[in-house]
């Protein structure tokens, strides 16, 4: 799978949130391909270059990208709300650098630096939930709730534990909470992906139904930005006050909607 052929000039960022937003595994396929269509036209006639923004890992979505027939591939994807990955020959990703050492870098001395706090909210949370802890590759320090009511609790009890720690930031996403530096997250990774680009906040697009999309849904990272009418009440609340577009259709159907509303035909 490859990308499309690349516009001479790329005028304009696209940014999609995967799983819930484009990706919808109840239906059949999980991704409409009228998506498909409206990508090849947005390049001819707007010279727009798409990618995915996700929590998940790039060799998950790689998954996820096959699994529902994607024709060809995001020209960019941000992993893990902070990786940036670029299209290699052979159905393969290269990483963007130096982007991705400075994240890496970055990331190792901070979690030594924040490993007290951290300890502190891992016992807070398994002593008053059953929530799972989560320490693997690439997620130093995570977690997952067995219920969204206990996310709510949980991630409550996070901000007030790490009050003294101004740079420790999570991503949220139902019942899963990812930790990590408050400087790098869907927003900041698409502005990284917009200058790589050559394309201004103003010329971007970005659309997301969760609390791990804030960062996107905000002008300061795409001036075109919305929310499927799915998207969780925290969401579509920001996207309202930001002065975003709500589309009234779910998941595909409000991307699709949300870029017509931007990209009349």
């Amino acid at each position: 799978m490859n990308p499309l052929a690349p516009p001479p000039t790329p005028r304009h960022v696209l940014s999609f949130d995967f799983d819930g937003s484009l990706h919808d595994p109840a239906t059949d396929p999980p991704v409409d391909p009228a998506v498909f269509d409206c990508l090849r036209r947005l390049r001819e006639d707007h010279g727009a270059v798409w990618g995915i923004n996700t929590g998940r890992s790039i060799e998950h979505l790689a998954e996820g990208l096959e699994e529902s027939g994607f024709p060809f591939a995001p020209d960019w994807v941000v992993a893990r709300e902070r990786e940036v990955w670029l299209p290699a020959p052979g159905a393969r990703w290269t990483p963007h650098e130096p982007w991705m050492s400075r994240l890496e870098e970055e990331h190792r001395r901070f979690f030594v630096e924040v490993a007290a706090t951290l300890e502190v909210i891992r016992r807070e949370v398994e002593e008053h939930t059953g929530a799972t802890w989560i320490v693997q590759q690439g997620e130093p320090a995570g977690l997952v709730a067995r219920t969204e009511e206990e996310m709510e609790w949980i991630a409550a009890r996070v901000m007030e534990l790490a009050a003294g720690e101004p740079l420790l930031g999570w991503q949220r996403n139902s019942i899963w909470l990812r930790f990590g530096h408050r400087n790098y997250h869907k927003g900041s990774s698409l502005g990284e992906v917009a200058r790589h680009f050559g394309v201004a906040p103003a010329s971007c697009f970005a659309v997301g139904d969760s609390h791990n999309d804030l960062g996107m849904l905000h002008p300061d990272a795409a001036a075109m930005f919305a929310c499927p009418a799915n998207a969780v009440a925290e969401v579509r609340a920001h996207v309202a006050a930001l002065g975003g577009y709500q589309a009234t259709a779910a998941h595909a159907a409000g991307c699709l909607e949300a870029l017509r509303h931007f990209f009349p035909a």
